[in-house]
C-alpha cells in the first residue's frame, strides 16, 4: 500500500523537485518504508511506499527495460504471478518479484486494456515517453483513491489524497457549491466531485488518458457491475463458498504479518472462517468493544475467534472517545460525516500493532442485500407500483403533510417520512432513506446567497445519473447498484482507506473481488432478500462455518453516541465550532437556522445529531483545510 503524486505539464520543463517532494511528504502515513521520484521534462512522479510484497526489490517508481515507461501505483494486483508468466512468454523481462512490474509490462503489451486483466485494488499512473501519454486508472470498485486537478498554469496534478494537491501553490481552494449540497445530503461528496471546484476523483472502473499537446484528458469506463440475473449454479451454496474462498486466498499473499478485522458480524466472520481453512498458522484477529451494550458485538467476535482458534486481540472504545474529532478532518481532507470513522480508526490502530495487512468483510451488505434500508425500499416500491405517480404524489403527499411527526413515539407509528417518500419517484424515495438531511431541511440551512449559487441544483441528480445506467427494473438490484456507485466508494471504502492509511495499515477486501461481485450480482434478488432476511443465500451457504447466533442475530454497526455527546460533553464544542468565523464567514449557511437545530437537539425536542455532526465536520474542514492550517 502506498501513496502516489504526479505533475504532468505540456511545457518542456522539469517540474519543481522540491514542490513534488512536499506534495509527496504530505502522504508520509501512506508509505513510511520508502520513497522515490521520477523527474523529466514535463513530468514528475512521486511515491511513498508501505512494503508488502518483494520488500527488497519493489521500490517505485518502476520502469521497463529501456526506461521509456515509468509507473507509480497504490494497491495490490493479486493475479500478478499469472500475468507475469504470460508476459514473460511474450518476451518481457522482469527484474523484480513485485506486482508493480506487471503494470509496466502490461501497459507495454496491452495499452489501456491492461487494467481489464488486473484482479486487485489499485490507483495507478503510467507515463509513456514514446507515446507522450499519461495513463491514470482506478480499480473497479473504488477501493483505492485517486484525485486529479487541472492547475492554474494548465498542468495536471494527481495524488492519492487531496492533501497532496492542496500542497501545490497553484491549486485553488474554492469550494464547489454543488459538492456542499451533495455533502449535506449524503454525508460525503460522491465521485467524481470533490469539495473543491478544481479537483475531481477518478471514478471506480474508469481510466484517464492525457496525450502531450492535447488540452483535455479523455475519460472512459472499462468496467461496471451488472445486476442482470443469470441461471443459478446447480449447487449454489457450494459455488458461493468456493468463490469466496478463492477471493480470500488471493489476498493472503504478503511478505509481512497479515490478519483480519473481526466484528462478530456475518461478513467479517465469514472472511475469518475462510482464512482459518487456508493457512496453517492461527489467524490474527482484532476487535473493538464498546461500553454501550447496544453497540457491543464483542461476545460474538470472541465466539468466532474461539471456534477457529485465532490469535485474538480486543480493545475497548469508551463512550467519550471523541478526541479524534479534530484529527478526522486531517485524515479526509474534505467534509466527511460518517461518525463510525472514529471506531474504524481505532480498530485500524489496534491491528497495526500486530500486522501490516488486514482483511475486512466490507462489501457483503452491498453484494447480498444486507442493509435494513433495502427492506424498506423494496416494500415502498411494491406500494409505488400499485398507483401511478399522478395519484401517489398528491394522495401520499397530503397524508405525509398532515400526519404528525412522532419523534418519541414507537417506531411503527412514525410513518410520516414513509408517507412522504411514497409520494416521490423511486430514486428520490431511496435517496430519502439514505440521506442525512432531506431537501427541505437542507434548503432551510442555506443562506439566501448560497441557494442562488446552487442555481436549482439538487443532490438527487447524483442518483438520477446512476439510476439511468442501472439496467434493471428490480427494486433491490437498483438500490444495490446505486450503493455500488455512491455509498460504497464514497463512504465505506473512503472511511477504511483513510483510517487504515493514517495508521500505515493495508486493508484488503475479499468480498469486493470483482469476480465475486459479478457472481453475487448475477444471483436473483429473491435469493438475497427473503422477507426481512437480508443476505439470505450467503447465510445459508455459511451455516457449516458459523453458528445461527452469528448468522441470524440483529444487525449492529460501528455507531457512536452522537445524540448524548451533543447534549453533554460536546455541547460547548458544537456551539464554538458552529459560530466560528471560518464557518459562518463563508456565507453558506443561515446562522439562525443552524442555531435552531442545535437548540432543538439540546432540548430533546428532536434528534438532530446527524445534521449537527455533518456541520461540525464541515466547520472543522473550513478551519483546518480551506483556511490553510493544514
Amino acid at each position: 500500500m502506498c501513496g502516489i503524486v504526479g505533475i504532468v505539464s505540456s511545457e518542456d520543463r522539469e517540474p519543481d523537485g522540491q514542490l513534488l517532494r512536499r506534495m509527496n511528504d504530505s502522504q508520509d502515513h501512506r508509505g513510511p518504508d520508502g520513497e522515490g521520484f521520477h523527474i523529466e521534462r514535463g513530468v514528475g512522479f512521486g511515491h511513498k511506499r508501505l512494503s508488502i510484497i518483494d520488500l527488497a526489490g519493489g521500490a517505485q517508481p518502476m520502469y521497463n527495460e529501456d526506461g521509456s515507461i515509468v509507473t507509480v501505483y497504490n494497491g495490490e494486483i493479486y493475479n500478478f504471478l499469472d500475468l507475469k508468466a504470460e508476459l514473460e512468454d511474450n518476451g518481457h523481462r522482469f527484474a523484480t518479484r513485485s506486482d508493480t512490474e506487471v503494470i509496466v509490462h502490461g501497459w507495454e503489451e496491452w495499452g489501456a486494456d491492461c487494467v481489464r486483466r488486473f484482479n486487485g485494488m489499485f490507483a495507478l499512473a503510467v507515463w509513456d515517453r514514446n507515446r507522450r501519454t499519461l495513463f491514470l486508472a482506478r480499480d473497479r470498485l473504488g477501493i483505492k483513491p485517486l484525485h486529479y486537478a487541472t492547475l492554474t498554469d494548465g498542468s495536471l496534478a494527481f495524488a492519492s489524497e487531496l492533501k497532496a494537491l492542496l500542497a501545490h501553490p497553484l491549486f485553488p481552494r474554492e469550494i464547489d457549491p454543488l459538492a456542499v449540497e451533495d455533502y449535506l445530503c449524503f454525508g460525503y461528496v460522491p465521485d467524481p466531485r470533490t469539495i473543491f471546484r478544481a479537483a475531481k476523483k477518478l471514478e471506480p472502473g474508469r481510466v484517464l488518458l492525457l496525450r502531450r499537446g492535447e488540452e483535455h484528458p479523455v475519460l472512459s469506463t472499462y468496467w461496471d457491475v451488472s445486476f442482470a440475473p443469470q441461471p443459478s449454479p446447480k449447487h449454489l451454496q457450494e459455488e458461493l463458498i468456493a468463490r469466496l474462498r478463492k477471493a480470500v486466498e488471493r489476498r493472503l499473499i504478503a511478505d509481512v504479518p497479515l490478519g483480519a478485522f473481526l466484528s462478530g458480524g456475518v461478513d467479517s466472520s465469514a472472511v475469518v472462517s475462510m482464512m482459518a481453512g487456508l493457512q496453517r498458522d492461527p489467524v490474527n484477529t482484532c476487535s473493538i468493544s464498546f461500553g454501550d451494550p447496544e453497540y457491543n458485538e464483542v461476545r460474538y467476535a470472541r465466539a468466532v475467534a474461539e471456534r477457529y482458534g485465532t490469535n485474538h486481540r480486543e480493545e475497548s472504545v469508551q463512550p467519550n472517545d471523541f478526541e479524534l474529532i479534530d484529527r478526522l478532518v486531517d485524515f479526509y481532507d474534505e467534509p466527511f460525516a460518517d461518525s463510525s470513522a472514529i471506531p474504524t480508526f481505532r480498530v485500524c490502530e489496534l491491528a497495526r500493532r500486530f500486522v501490516t495487512v488486514a482483511l475486512s468483510g466490507d462489501g457483503g451488505d452491498e453484494n447480498f442485500g444486507g442493509y435494513t434500508r433495502y427492506q424498506w425500499h423494496v416494500h415502498e416500491e411494491m406500494v409505488r407500483r400499485l398507483f401511478p405517480q399522478s395519484l401517489r404524489g398528491p394522495i401520499f403527499g397530503l397524508l405525509g403533510n398532515i400526519y404528525p411527526r412522532l419523534e418519541h413515539g414507537p417506531k411503527v407509528l412514525r410513518v410520516k417520512e414513509t408517507l412522504q417518500a411514497l409520494a416521490k419517484p423511486s430514486s428520490q424515495g431511496y435517496l430519502d432513506i439514505v440521506s442525512i438531511l432531506k431537501p427541505d431541511a437542507r434548503q432551510s440551512l442555506y443562506s439566501r446567497s448560497f441557494r442562488a449559487a446552487l442555481q436549482g441544483y439538487d443532490a438527487i441528480e447524483v442518483f438520477k445519473r446512476h439510476d439511468a445506467s442501472s439496467a434493471s427494473e428490480n427494486a433491490l438490484a437498483r438500490a444495490q447498484y446505486l450503493d455500488f456507485k455512491t455509498y460504497l466508494p464514497g463512504d465505506i471504502l473512503t472511511k477504511v482507506d483513510r483510517a487504515s492509511m493514517a495508521n500505515s495499515l493495508e486493508v484488503r477486501v475479499p468480498m469486493l473481488d470483482h469476480e465475486f461481485v459479478e457472481f453475487a450480482a448475477s444471483l436473483p434478488s429473491d435469493s438475497k432478500l427473503v422477507g426481512r432476511d437480508g443476505k439470505h443465500v450467503l447465510k445459508q451457504a455459511l451455516q457449516p462455518y458459523l453458528s445461527d447466533d452469528i448468522l441470524y442475530r440483529r444487525k449492529m454497526g460501528f455507531a457512536v453516541p452522537l445524540k448524548t455527546w451533543f447534549r453533554g460533553p460536546l455541547r460547548e464544542k458544537v456551539h464554538a465550532r458552529l459560530s466560528a468565523p471560518a464557518f459562518l464567514d463563508r456565507n453558506l449557511f443561515d446562522p439562525a437556522a443552524v442555531q435552531r437545530i442545535v437548540e432543538e437537539h439540546e432540548t430533546s425536542e428532536y434528534d438532530h445529531s446527524p445534521a449537527i455532526w455533518a456541520l461540525l465536520m464541515f466547520s472543522g474542514f473550513c478551519e483546518r483545510v480551506v483556511e490553510g492550517s493544514q
